[in-house]
């Protein structure tokens, strides 16, 4: 994407509907450059009529005329860039909104791919570089850019020979500037990597903060710590060196600038070419001329920022998913729930290993239907498949005779509840997590559903009962307590279809004894497919799957299966030596 197509998409998505601010914006810029440039054109009569002529009838008018002149100024500048930076800010929000909703419609898949911490510095590093091409940028061009003309317009009227002479400097100033917006752009890219890199790091070092811990590794985390906090040192470094550059630079123009000028406009006075009051008018234009000319050199910097970030942010925000629904997709009807496989075959990357191979499975709608197998067998690609998390390579998936791949995704996920061994939970009460299954739930349904999930015996412990904030990731609970929550929660949903996977593994006796009663209340009459290491879980299933490798080795009830299936029977025999 070139940088005029991005500019592009900034205008036309971003800042045309603000229009009329900006140009309300652009009208009070020009109310600064004309108050700039009538400050140093009133010198000239200020010197002429009152130091030279002694002329006492303008010695009151002249200086008021100054004092309103800075007034104009001082709240046109004011009311520009507040207007701008409230423009700036609703765009903010606009990108920040954009990108949150990218991030939830996102692929499965997509979000897995890229660091959580990656996306953080997205919204918190790149949005605000490329608001700033609104809020600076365009304040800067339109304010400076007028104010600059207005100032030239004094010179030329004051002197035009000294007014080309004086123009030299802003090719001089530009061609310095060009340079460094290559390299600031550059380095504005290396510092977002490195502020992605630590924010990963950082979320890291909060997920795992027991390990570090219990391994002893602080030292270690302090030094790899350090380690990326002085890589973003040295990038943030880098920028703002880069930014100051520009100071020596302009300041040594400048300054070549003004001798010569005093040379030249000394001559022309000794020639009596030039008054004194036209030369101090000049000179005070010239002067004031050097911020507005040193801001437009400079403004390229920050422009190669906002673009650098641009093109870091816009993919995200216009990434397409690859699992979409068919122009004119189908709502899914589910009667009795019947779901089958034919000759599914998937793998997550297009150049990975191949995760299922030509499956054929069959789940007995309002039946409880189970999958084992050892780990990485591609039981739980199967289970992800139903949802669409992921899409097949071939075949198709089918519920009550229609494919999933031809129903609307709200409509197909909308009859499914999951149930995983690594629960989710927000931070927030136990209520609002049990609700977010369904937010029109009543309250009776809720603590129905906290009875049946076994959930109501540790709530009522909490000391705000169902109020009770679970802090985040709900560390407030127990592994077990979590799992019965997620129970709960999918037992308000009221689904037709329940897919369970691993929802029992690591609980002690009791507890998993608790949890496998919540289960079979959750998927009693309802079509279940259940992945379990656990056979006691499963024992009672109608039909039970042996996948192996991406295939299908064996299928029946579990006493068929101890007769047939040697892999079935070792997972038995094993849980029954560890019992």
């Amino acid at each position: 994407m070139s940088n005029f197509e991005i500019l592009k998409i900034l205008y036309v998505k971003y800042t045309r509907g603000f229009l009329p601010k900006i140009l309300l914006s652009v009208l009070f810029s020009l109310l600064v450059a004309g108050s700039t440039s009538s400050i140093a054109w009133l010198l000239d009569p200020a010197i002429k009529k009152i130091f030279i002529d002694k002329d006492q009838s303008l010695i009151l008018l002249i200086p008021a005329c100054v004092v309103l002149a800075f007034g104009i100024k001082g709240f046109s500048l004011y009311y520009a860039k507040v207007i701008l930076i409230k423009v700036a800010h609703e765009v903010t929000k606009i990108l920040q909104s954009q990108l949150m909703q990218s991030v939830i419609k996102a692929d499965t898949q997509t979000v897995e791919k890229k660091h959580s911490g990656k996306f953080i510095s997205h919204l918190s590093y790149d949005i605000p570089l490329m608001t700033n091409l609104i809020s600076t940028v365009i304040l800067n061009l339109a304010k400076d850019s007028l104010t600059l003309i207005g100032l030239i317009g004094v010179m030329f009227y004051q002197n035009w020979k000294l007014a080309l002479f004086a123009l030299i400097m802003i090719p001089l100033a530009s061609y310095a500037a060009k340079s460094l917006g290559k390299r600031i752009g550059k380095v504005t890219t290396q510092a977002q990597e490195s502020s992605g890199v630590l924010t990963s790091y950082m979320l890291e070092i909060f997920k795992n903060h027991k390990i570090i811990k219990v391994f002893q590794k602080e030292k270690y985390e302090f030094g790899r710590a350090e380690k990326f906090i002085d890589d973003l040192k040295s990038k943030a470094t880098k920028i703002m060196v880069v930014m100051v550059r520009a100071s020596p630079i302009m300041e040594t123009l400048t300054g070549i600038m003004i001798g010569s000028l005093i040379y030249f406009s000394g001559k022309l006075v000794l020639n009596e070419q030039l008054d004194v009051n036209n030369f101090f008018s000049f000179l005070a234009a010239m002067m004031l001329a050097y911020q507005p000319v040193r801001s437009l050199a400079t403004i390229n910097m920050a422009i190669n920022q906002g673009l650098s970030a641009a093109k870091r942010i816009l993919p995200v925000i216009n990434t397409k998913n690859k699992i979409s629904e068919k122009e004119h997709s189908n709502k899914l009807l589910v009667g009795k729930g019947d779901i089958s496989f034919e000759n599914i075959s998937f793998k997550y990357n297009e150049d990975g290993n191949q995760i299922l191979k030509s499956v054929n499975v069959f789940i007995e709608g309002g039946e409880m239907t189970s999958l084992v197998g050892h780990s990485g067998a591609g039981k739980s690609s199967l289970l992800n498949l139903i949802p669409r998390f992921y899409d097949r390579n071939s075949g198709d998936i089918k519920i009550d005779g229609q494919s999933i791949y031809d129903a609307s995704i709200d409509s197909l996920r909308s009859n499914i509840s999951v149930v995983t061994q690594d629960v989710t939970l927000f931070d927030d009460t136990v209520k609002n997590n049990i609700l977010y299954s369904n937010l029109s739930a009543t309250d009776e349904e809720i603590k129905e559903a906290s009875r049946l999930s076994f959930c109501d015996e540790f709530i009522n412990k909490l000391p705000n009962k169902l109020d009770t904030l679970i802090g985040e990731n709900g560390f407030m609970l127990s592994g077990g307590e979590k799992q019965r929550l997620s129970i709960a929660r999918a037992m308000l949903k009221k689904s037709k279809i329940i897919l369970l996977d691993e929802a029992t593994s690591s609980l002690d006796a009791e507890t998993e004894s608790k949890i496998q009663e919540a289960i079979k209340l959750l998927t009693k009459n309802r079509t279940s497919l259940v992945i379990a290491h656990r056979l006691s879980t499963i024992m009672n299933s109608k039909t039970i799957y042996v996948v192996d490798q991406g295939k299908i080795i064996a299928e029946g009830n579990h006493q068929e299966l101890l007769k047939t299936s040697n892999i079935y029977k070792n997972f038995y025999e094993k849980q029954l030596r560890k019992d």
